[in-house]
């Protein structure tokens, strides 16, 4: 069937639709349930299907108002809006974002189609949910919470039949919520169906931009806690950014406090906490939640929210050192787990891996090599609600590319020399109801990458060598040591699959990051190895904390646990000083001239990045400064030494 009969058949099926005595009972063979359901709606609803076209908020100050109010999901739309404007008007296309009520707050695109839409009020400040104007591409996809295209006579309202929109939800990262919509619109001939595809990469990327300006905001709101007077008190603790929306949450859990469903993060607590007083706390606050406290939090001498101490009805126990513990997955024998950190950028971690665990999205855990990644994808793995929830991890980096793809989608029987009699299930098949761990995720080859963002989208797979569907209930978990988006713009990378995986980001930050963080592992560490070996444990001399407290440590928490290890196998004394510590650690500190580039790379710690990383910095003092003698001198290139001193954070002075 032609489009343009397609057209009509749909429109024959609209006409007959509105003008039913009982519209129920009509079944239209030729419109897609999806529409048909929404016509339904906006039967109910009393949308006049007459109407000319949609209406306008005329009140500039609520439009402002509005806008206002939803700042940060238009500054977390720039990017993409401004990547994809230049391709709008060859297009003849309009770019359209929307609130959580339909009502657009910004648009950009085709002047011409810009100016065409001010005639329905397609334009800033028009409301387009489905109460006011029926099936359209934002009400719909608001309404549904999916992505939906609705062309020409598809639209409940005649008067805006001469458009075509496809609209894609954008969901809050942290309690799945639908936020807002990005809606493509334009003339009926700009139709194509993938055009919901272009508009669901935009609101992924935006998500993924809001997840961001959260994670910053977040930051800065646990650097004025932990350096206010407050941060050691053991109590329930909620931090509450400058609109009253809870951000982080501290001993609010289910076991110590019955409320904390009403608390959740992101839900706006208090109309504005720099504002409200303690005594109007009581009437301000959900049911069966009393707070203790209120104290407003400042940073750099601007105020950034505000700390909300609860009385709980259990006493909350915190770790030392802060962090938590994992406990051993069911018929799996290892220890229990611990995540050791109570520094800003590693509390704000745990915390996302905490939320993320609790909402179905894919997540991408980023982060230097040794920082600990795939604790965090134990983290959310524990956090599932199920026991027997099989954690499956895969290392990208460590199966050939023509073994990959056999070994996330399974194959059958025959499928390629080799293949084991019968066939066997891949790694999405053994994770089904559980978590799939796929780290060095930016390894993967580009051909493969199509077939994992449709499983990811499809919710099943097809075994190598079989055209059979598959359905599987998988939480992934990426991990990467790199940087997709420069990824992305090599071509190594899909940008379409970014945005699918990378829905919540957790950034692992780096050990020299971390503070005191440094001190709690080595006591950890120190612990662990000296039950290990059998022996006393060893204390550290100040010096010696210090001299670890500065170091930069290229490999991380990883190089840290070997240094403590090295330290128990080798060690004699009860009291560790530095010259027990490994000679490229001391190394380090010294003068420049004291030791040639060639006893740096005989360093015999065994951690290569530890040694790369010195190498570097004491060619650059020793070079003064000029970077392509250092790359000279190393025998790199220079792009190749730019990615090293980013890797290892080296600066140049």
């Amino acid at each position: 069937m032609s489009d343009r009969s397609a057209e009509r058949n749909i429109r024959s099926a609209w006409e007959s639709f509105v003008t039913a005595d009982r519209p129920d009972g009509v079944k239209p063979d030729h419109v897609r349930d999806d529409i048909l359901a929404s016509w339904q709606r906006s039967m109910d609803l009393g949308v006049d299907a007459g109407t000319f076209g949609s209406r306008k908020i005329t009140d500039e100050t609520e439009v402002l108002l509005r806008r206002e109010r939803n700042a940060h999901l238009r500054k977390a739309a720039s990017a993409a809006f401004k990547r994809l404007e230049p391709h709008l008007s060859d297009a003849k296309s309009i770019l359209l974002l929307a609130d959580d009520q339909g009502v657009i707050i910004d648009a950009i695109g085709d002047e011409s189609v810009l100016d065409e839409g001010q005639g329905i009020h397609l334009e800033i400040g028009g409301q387009w949910d489905e109460k006011v104007i029926g099936t359209n591409g934002i009400g719909t996809a608001l309404r549904t919470g999916k992505p939906m295209y609705v062309h020409a006579s598809e639209h409940f309202v005649e008067g805006v039949q001469a458009w075509t929109c496809a609209g894609a939800p954008i969901r809050n990262p942290f309690d799945d919520s639908v936020i807002g919509v990005v809606d493509l619109s334009g003339p009926p001939d700009i139709f194509r169906r993938h055009n919901v595809a272009l508009v669901l990469a935009a609101a992924r990327e935006i998500e993924i931009a809001l997840a961001e300006l959260q994670r910053q905001d977040r930051t800065q709101l646990l650097e004025a806690f932990l350096q206010s007077k407050y941060s050691h008190s053991d109590n329930s603790v909620l931090l509450l950014d400058r609109e009253g929306r809870i951000l982080f949450r501290r001993g609010v859990d289910e076991k110590t406090f019955p409320a904390s469903d009403q608390l959740l993060v992101g839900h706006k607590l208090l109309p504005d906490p720099e504002a409200v007083s303690e005594k109007d706390l009581p009437s301000l606050l959900p049911p069966n939640v009393e707070a203790q406290g209120m104290e407003r939090l400042i940073l750099d001498n601007s105020y950034r929210g505000a700390a909300l101490f609860l009385r709980s009805e259990l006493p909350k126990m915190r770790p030392a050192g802060g962090g938590l513990s994992i406990q051993p997955r069911r018929d799996v024998t290892e220890d229990a787990i611990r995540i050791i950190g109570a520094s800003p950028k590693m509390l704000e971690a745990i915390e996302l891996a905490e939320r993320a665990a609790k909402v179905n999205v894919s997540v991408l855990i980023q982060g230097e090599t040794g920082v600990g990644k795939e604790l965090f994808a134990r983290l959310i793995h524990s956090r599932l609600g199920r026991a027997d929830a099989p954690y499956v991890p895969v290392n990208c980096a460590a199966v050939s590319g023509d073994l990959i793809g056999a070994e996330l989608f399974g194959y059958v029987d025959g499928a390629f020399t080799g293949a084991v009699r019968g066939g066997r299930a891949g790694k999405f098949e053994q994770a089904d109801g559980g978590l799939l761990c796929l780290d060095e995720i930016g390894d993967m080859p580009i051909e493969l990458q199509p077939y994992l963002l449709r499983a990811l989208e499809q919710r099943a797979i097809y075994r190598m060598g079989d055209n059979t569907r598959r359905p599987v209930d998988v939480r992934l978990v990426a991990m990467t040591n790199r940087d997709l988006r420069s990824e992305i713009d090599k071509g190594t990378f899909r940008r379409d699959l970014f945005y699918r995986i990378g829905v919540v980001t957790i950034e692992v930050p780096p050990l020299r990051e971390r503070g005191k963080d440094i001190s709690a592992l080595i006591e950890h560490f120190s612990a662990h190895y000296a039950a290990q070996i059998g022996r006393p444990q060893m204390a550290f001399a100040a010096d010696t904390i210090d001299l670890l407290e500065s170091y930069r440590w290229p490999g991380n928490v990883r190089e840290l646990r070997n240094v403590i290890q090295r330290i128990y196998l080798v060690g004699s004394g009860p009291v560790v000083c530095i010259g027990d510590l490994p000679p490229e650690l001391r190394d380090d500190f010294d003068e420049p001239e004291a030791d040639s580039l060639e006893s740096i790379l005989s360093g015999n710690s065994g951690d290569l990045e530890s040694i790369e990383a010195s190498a570097i910095r004491r060619t650059i003092l020793a070079e003064k400064g000029n970077l392509t003698r250092v790359a000279a001198v190393l025998g790199i290139s220079r792009p190749t030494l730019y990615r090293k001193m980013r890797q290892y954070r080296i600066d140049r002075g």
